[in-house]
C-alpha cells in the first residue's frame, strides 16, 4: 500500500469517529495554547484538515481555539498572587508542606503552601555536613523516615522570597511562584485537614505498614513501586533502575491502577459480589489511589483512563481506549495546562498510544508465530512501550536503555505480585501496622529479586546508550523516522507470509536472549581500589559501596562517594558539563583533603574522562591555595595517599 493511500484510509478511519477528533482537538489547543500562538493556529488547520468535512473540521478547529483560551484563562488564575512582586522580602508564617522533602548533597527542598497568602513556594532548605539542618536532627524512633516534616505537615518557617532559580524552575509547572531561602523551620504539631488531610493520615499509616517487617533497601523500593515515594531510595538503586528500563517500575502510574482495579474485582467476584457492586468499588478505590500515590501527571492520566473505563462498563457501553486517552489528556490539561511539560506527563501519554497503536497487532503476529501467549503479551507490551518512550528518554534524560527489553521480561513475573502485596499491605495497615509484617515478608524475596534484576541489567557498560536529540525538532523527526521504520517493517513482515514468519520468530528471540547475555558478561568492572588510594571515575559502579581504601566515584547523575571520609555529597549539575564536573570533583577532593590531613592530595589525581570517555580536556581550579591540573583521559585515575 502505497503512502498516499495510506494516509487517505487512516483519515477515513479517523472520521468515522466525530467525538475522539473534536476530544483530541480540544487536548491540542489546551496543550498549545500557551506555548506558541502560531503553533495553536497551525493546530487549529491541521484539526480543520483531519475533520474533512465542512462540519466536523470547524469543530475541530473551533475546539482547538477553544482549548487555548480555556488554558490561558487557567493560567491566568494559577499565576495570579503576590510572591513574584516580594522577591528580596523576608517572610514568616505556618506553611504546609505539599511533597516529601528531597535532599541534593548539601540542599534540600520541597514545594510548600504559605498560609495566609494561599501560595505555593519551594522550600530551600541547607543541610552542610548534614548537621545544622534547620529541621530537628535525627530520624524519629526506628529510623523509619527522614528527619524531615512529611507531606501534610504545619511548619512554621522564615525567610527570604527569591525567584525560582535554573534547579527548582520546574516547580512553576507544578504551582510555585517562588522560592523560599528558609533560616528557620520548626514543627508546629498540626497537620492540615479536610479530606487531604484525611488522605495524609491514610498515606502515613501506609508508609509504616509497607516497612514493617523489611530492609530498609527494601523497604523503600516498596514504597516508590506503591506510592511514588522515592526519595528514600539509594542512587545506587535509583541508577540501577534507570539503566535498566525499569525506572517505571518506580513511578506510579497505568500499571498501579490496572493492577488495584484487578485486584478489586477479583476480591469482589471471589466474595460473591454483584458486577456492579465491583464496578463501583473500584472506581471508588481508583478515585482515592490517585491522591494517596501524589497524584503527578502520570497516575493523574492513568486515573482518568481507569474510571472512564470504569464508568464505561457500569453504563453498559464499550470503553474505547483511543477517547479515554484523549479524556485524560484533555482534564489533565484542563486543570494544569503547563502538565504537557513535564517528562513524566509526556511518556507516560507516549507509553500508553505506543501500546494503544502497536501491541494488538504485534500480539496477535506473535501469536501467529505460535510464540506461547504470556510470552506474546510481555513481549508486545515491552517492545511497544520501549520503543514509544525511547525518544523522549533520549530527550530528557539523554540516553537510551539497551538491557529494556531482557531487564523488564525477567522483571515481569514479579511485578504484579509485589503490587498486590503491597496494595494489601497498604489496607491491612489502616488497621494496625504490624497486620503487614506476614505480607511484607513474602514480597521481601520479589523486592531483592527485582533489584537484582535491575542491577545485575544496569551493570553492562553498553546497558545504556548515551543519545542526544537536539530540542523538539529532533524529537519530531525521530518520531517520524520511527514511525516510518516501523511500518516499513510492517509491510515486510506481512508480504513475508505465516510459514516465513514462524520460522523468523524463534531467531528474533534468540537474539534478544544472547543480546542480554553478551551484555551481561560484557561487564568486568575495575578493580577493587588497594588501602591507601583513591579513585576518582566518571562510570558509576558497585564500588562505592566498597569501604577498602577510599573511593570516589562520579556518577552520571553527579553522585560523589568518599568512603574513606565517609562524606557523600550530590552535584546539582544536571547538564553533565565539563566544567561543573571538574569544579564539582576538585571541591570534594579538598573537601577530603582537609578530613584526610593531605593538602597535597588534590594535586595527586590526574585524570577525569568526559561524557563521551575520549575527549581530553585541561583544566585549573583552585582549592585552598592549590591549582591542581587536571588532564582528560580515558578512564579513571589513582593517586596514591601517603
Amino acid at each position: 500500500m502505497r503512502w498516499p493511500v495510506a494516509a487517505r484510509a487512516w483519515l477515513e478511519v479517523v472520521r468515522e469517529h466525530p467525538r475522539h477528533v473534536v476530544l483530541f482537538a480540544l487536548a491540542a489547543g489546551l496543550g498549545l495554547g500557551p506555548v506558541s500562538a502560531p503553533g495553536t493556529v497551525a493546530g487549529a488547520l491541521a484539526a480543520a484538515a483531519v475533520g474533512g468535512r465542512r462540519a466536523l473540521g470547524a469543530l475541530a478547529a473551533g475546539a482547538v481555539l477553544l482549548g487555548a483560551v480555556v488554558a490561558d484563562a487557567r493560567l491566568a488564575a494559577l499565576d495570579a498572587g503576590v510572591l513574584p512582586a516580594m522577591h528580596g522580602r523576608h517572610w514568616e508564617g505556618r506553611a504546609t508542606v505539599l511533597e516529601p522533602v528531597r535532599e541534593h548533597g548539601s540542599h534540600a527542598a520541597a514545594r510548600v503552601r504559605l498560609d495566609g497568602l494561599g501560595e505555593q513556594a519551594v522550600m530551600r532548605l541547607r543541610v552542610p555536613g548534614g548537621a545544622g539542618r534547620a529541621w530537628p536532627p535525627g530520624p524519629p524512633a526506628g529510623g523509619a523516615a527522614p528527619p524531615w516534616p512529611t507531606m501534610g505537615a504545619v511548619v512554621a518557617v522564615s525567610g527570604r522570597i527569591a525567584p525560582l532559580g535554573h534547579y527548582d524552575a520546574y516547580q512553576r509547572r507544578r504551582g510555585a511562584h517562588a522560592a523560599l531561602e528558609v533560616d528557620r523551620l520548626g514543627p508546629v504539631g498540626a497537620w492540615r485537614g479536610g479530606l487531604l488531610g484525611t488522605l495524609d493520615s491514610v498515606r502515613r499509616r501506609a508508609e509504616a505498614g509497607l516497612g514493617r517487617g523489611l530492609a530498609p533497601p527494601e523497604a523503600a523500593l516498596l514504597r516508590g513501586m506503591v506510592l511514588g515515594e522515592d526519595e528514600r531510595l539509594s542512587d545506587e538503586v535509583r541508577t540501577d533502575f534507570k539503566r535498566s528500563g525499569l525506572a517505571h517500575l518506580l513511578a506510579v502510574s497505568g500499571q498501579n491502577v490496572v493492577l488495584l482495579a484487578m485486584l478489586v474485582l477479583g476480591a469482589g467476584m471471589a466474595l460473591g459480589l454483584p458486577l456492579r457492586m465491583r464496578l463501583g468499588a473500584a472506581l471508588v478505590l481508583v478515585a482515592l489511589y490517585v491522591p494517596l500515590a501524589g497524584g503527578g501527571p502520570s497516575i493523574q492520566r492513568a486515573g482518568v483512563m481507569g474510571a472512564a473505563g470504569l464508568v464505561a462498563a457500569l453504563a453498559g457501553r464499550p470503553a474505547s481506549r483511543w477517547y479515554a486517552l484523549g479524556l485524560a489528556a484533555a482534564v489533565t490539561l484542563a486543570v494544569n495546562p503547563r502538565a504537557s511539560g513535564e517528562p513524566g506527563w509526556q511518556l507516560s501519554f507516549a507509553a500508553v498510544a505506543g501500546l494503544l497503536a502497536l501491541v494488538p497487532r504485534w500480539r496477535e503476529a506473535l501469536r501467529r508465530a505460535r510464540v506461547p501467549g504470556p510470552l506474546a503479551d510481555a513481549l508486545a507490551v515491552t517492545a511497544a512501550a520501549t520503543l514509544a518512550t525511547a525518544p523522549l528518554m533520549a530527550l530528557h534524560f539523554e540516553q537510551v536503555s539497551l538491557a529494556s527489553l531482557p531487564a523488564n521480561l525477567v522483571a515481569a513475573p514479579a511485578v504484579a505480585p509485589v503490587m498486590w502485596l503491597g496494595m494489601g499491605s497498604i489496607a491491612l495497615a489502616q488497621v494496625a501496622p504490624v497486620l503487614c509484617a506476614p505480607l511484607n515478608v513474602v514480597n521481601g524475596s520479589l523486592l531483592a529479586y527485582l533489584e537484582w534484576v535491575a542491577h545485575v541489567a544496569a551493570q553492562p557498560p553498553a546497558a545504556a546508550l548515551p543519545v542526544r536529540i537536539g530540542g523538539p525538532a529532533g524529537l519530531a523527526a525521530t518520531y517520524a523516522a520511527g514511525g516510518a521504520a516501523l511500518a516499513a517493517a510492517g509491510r515486510m513482515w506481512r508480504r513475508a507470509g505465516p510459514e516465513r514468519r514462524r520460522l523468523a520468530v524463534p531467531p528474533a528471540v534468540g537474539a534478544v536472549v544472547l543480546a542480554a547475555l553478551v551484555l551481561a558478561a560484557s561487564h568486568h568492572g575495575p578493580a577493587l581500589p588497594r588501602p591507601g588510594e583513591l579513585v576518582v571515575s566518571f562510570e558509576k559502579t558497585a564500588l562505592a559501596r566498597a569501604a577498602a581504601g577510599g573511593l570516589t566515584d562520579v556518577g552520571w547523575a553527579g553522585t560523589f562517594y568518599d568512603t574513606a571520609a565517609e562524606c557523600r555529597s550530590q552535584s546539582r549539575s544536571e547538564e553533565r558539563s565539563q566544567r561543573a564536573r571538574v569544579s564539582a570533583v576538585v571541591r570534594l577532593l579538598g573537601a577530603h583533603a582537609a578530613r584526610v590531613g593531605n593538602s597535597d592530595l588534590p594535586a595527586l589525581v590526574g585524570g577525569l574522562v568526559t561524557d563521551e570517555g575520549d575527549r581530553a580536556v585541561r583544566r585549573d581550579e583552585e582549592v585552598g591555595g592549590l591549582a591542581p591540573r587536571m588532564e582528560g583521559q580515558r578512564g579513571g585515575s589513582r593517586a596514591r595517599r601517603p
